[in-house]
């Protein structure tokens, strides 16, 4: 511990030199306007400023990109919270309870909770970054194509607890998501699904524009309808001035305190489920805030507009976003594409990522990771710093933000490939979110089965590949097993509690 404390520092002496400082600054600051502005996301973000990178310093270069990809996912989640429109795909569960805070006039609050959790999640995916590295990226590796596919159905089984008030919707919704992550190419034998002949189709529904349609378009038209309703044009939410004051956007102690629990045991799940090659910061998100839906104190409330909402998906994106760099460094295997692209460039700088890095470059290394503290920090000011002026978007008249939001919407779908059918997407996505949002059906877990129906379905692809299609390479594994042991506990025991209690209502006192 003393020669990694000791190796640290020297990492802060490379970080806090002027140079490096600047780049940290640079890449936060873009990153945090990148993850605010929907469509583009850290992977463009990233691809675009890495050629502007080529003749600085590499531990310079790292340093600002790097900066650039977890202020990504600080600034995902102010458009989230403010317009019901994820920056970025991690900050998707942000928007359900952090939109309901805007909208009951604490914006300020929502973003502060984000800012916090966000500062609280990375901070933690760092101290295990620093302290675990090689052995994280050893056990991310343990974790072959049965493991993830337990991981994944242990996460489905928790769909459940996200159904709402009518499990019949919300089956519905989950149906509809796995539909819809059926559409393009047969990962298995080649063939087209749903495609309808259309070529666009072949190659899938685009996360990107679904989300942007399903949260963003559907919320312009739900907003013209309160607004032709009510008669009156107001801001997007009953805000007072003191609401949008740093002041009043800070958290009480006892606020404080609620989230602090939910931040903490996102941070640790965040990191892990980072580790995982080909998990990411999206399916962290996901999974945290499952995790606090099903153990929180509040669990029951997510969903309706409560901070433990924002707190969990914030903290567990940017614990991945830090967990990503352990596999990356120590083995040389990116967890996602945007980890992707950084290898890329860590390779024509002339480094290869792998066991012998961290002994032959230990100062780029160090600095790296002394680096990410730094830029946390930097985060951490310069959004606070933003939260007055990005709340009076709130003050603006509807007549005027819906055009706004509309044209957002159709920049950030068009962006992703660059096709006029990916708005066509987002246009049809918003309409369905409008009806499933007016007949009071749930959204998330049609995003949950969205995001998970792909990374299942090569899972078990490839596991049924490598044991000739055999099911005893799920139980032969101890991981996958383990995890096959807690999904059977878990369908059980709800039906053994339930038949507990009708035994002991039944049972007369004395017998």
């Amino acid at each position: 511990m003393t020669e990694i404390l000791s190796l640290l520092g020297s990492g802060f002496a490379v970080a806090l030199t002027p140079t490096n400082l600047m780049y940290a600054t640079i890449g936060a600051a873009m990153g945090l306007i990148v993850g605010a502005m929907p469509g583009i996301g850290s992977l463009a973000g990233i691809a675009l400023l890495l050629p502007l990178t080529f003749k600085l310093d590499p531990t310079g270069a790292i340093i600002m990109l790097a900066a650039l990809y977890y202020a990504n996912m600080y600034g995902g989640s102010f458009s989230a919270i403010l317009l019901n429109i994820p920056g970025d795909s991690p900050a998707v569960m942000t928007a359900v309870d952090g939109y309901k805070l805007t909208r009951a006039g604490k914006a300020g609050k929502a973003l502060f909770t984000a800012i916090v959790a966000s500062m609280i999640g990375g901070t933690i995916g760092m101290v295990i970054l620093t302290v675990m590295g090689p052995l994280l990226a050893d056990v991310g590796l343990r974790f072959g194509p049965a493991e993830m596919a337990a991981v994944i159905v242990l996460a489905f089984t928790s769909i459940g607890w996200l159904l709402g008030e009518s499990p019949a919707k919300g089956g519905l919704a989950t149906a509809l998501g796995l539909m819809l992550a059926c559409v393009g190419v047969d990962l298995a034998r080649g063939g087209s699904r749903f495609a309808f002949g259309l070529p666009d189709l072949m190659s899938g529904i685009t996360f990107v524009p679904l989300v942007i349609g399903m949260f963003g378009f559907s919320q312009v038209m739900i907003l013209m309808k309160d607004f032709r309703s009510q008669g009156q044009d107001r801001g997007l939410a009953d805000v007072g001035r003191e609401t949008l004051s740093i002041r009043r956007s800070v958290l009480s102690r006892q606020e404080f305190l609620r989230i602090l629990p939910t931040a903490g045991k996102s941070g640790l799940l965040g990191t892990f489920v980072g580790v995982l090659p080909g998990a990411g910061a999206t399916m962290a998100a996901f999974l945290c805030y499952v995790l606090e839906k099903r153990t929180g104190r509040d669990g029951a409330r997510l969903g309706e507009g409560v901070y433990e909402g924002v707190a969990a998906p914030e903290a567990g994106n940017n614990a991945a976003a830090a967990g990503t760099f352990a596999p990356l460094l120590s083995l040389g295997i990116p967890g996602g594409g945007t980890t992707a692209v950084l290898l890329g460039g860590l390779m024509m700088w002339g480094l290869t990522p792998g066991p012998l890095l961290f002994s032959e470059q230990p100062e780029f290394c160090w600095g790296l990771i002394a680096s990410m503290y730094v830029g946390n920090i930097i985060c951490v000011f310069v959004a606070i710093a933003m939260i007055p002026f990005v709340t009076n978007i709130l003050r603006v008249p509807v007549r005027i933000v819906a055009p706004v939001i509309t044209a957002v919407c159709v920049v950030g779908a068009y962006s992703v490939d660059n096709t006029m059918f990916d708005v066509v997407v987002m246009l049809a996505a918003g309409l369905v979110g409008f009806f499933l949002t007016q007949y009071a059906y749930p959204t998330a877990p049609l995003l949950l089965a969205f995001v998970l129906a792909p990374i299942l379905e090569r899972s078990s692809s490839a596991a049924f590949e490598i044991s000739g299609g055999s099911v005893s390479i799920f139980y032969e594994s101890p991981i996958a097993l383990g995890f096959l042991l807690v999904i059977a506990a878990i369908c059980l025991a709800p039906p053994a509690l339930k038949a507990a209690r009708g035994l002991r209502r039944t049972k007369q006192p004395g017998e």
